[in-house]
């Protein structure tokens, strides 16, 4: 066995400079990664909580409407609802 021969290689490889570069990420593990939020941020985060916490449908007033429905007391405005009828098209365009 030539032991020349492994010394050749080992300077090709250069085995020796892989141990100093792991020594180096041991001593650089002082950084701390940190999150900043901003205010907006967490106000953001307080709506979002709020919305989620909220029903979506609002049974108070769908069961009075219903009841209007069946004891035909429902009455709709025909002003109001060409009003909101104009109102959506003028804000399509």
């Amino acid at each position: 066995m030539r032991i020349d021969a492994y010394n050749q290689i080992q300077q090709i490889y250069g085995t020796s400079n892989i141990k100093k570069t792991e020594e180096k990420k041991v001593t650089t593990g002082s950084f701390k990664d940190q999150l900043l939020l901003s205010a907006t941020g967490k106000d953001a985060q307080i709506a979002k909580q709020a919305v989620a916490n909220t029903p979506d449908v609002r049974e108070e007033k769908i069961a009075a409407l219903k009841e209007q429905i069946q004891n035909d007391t429902y009455e709709v405005d025909a002003d109001d609802f060409a009003d909101k009828i104009l109102e959506k098209y003028f804000n399509l365009f």
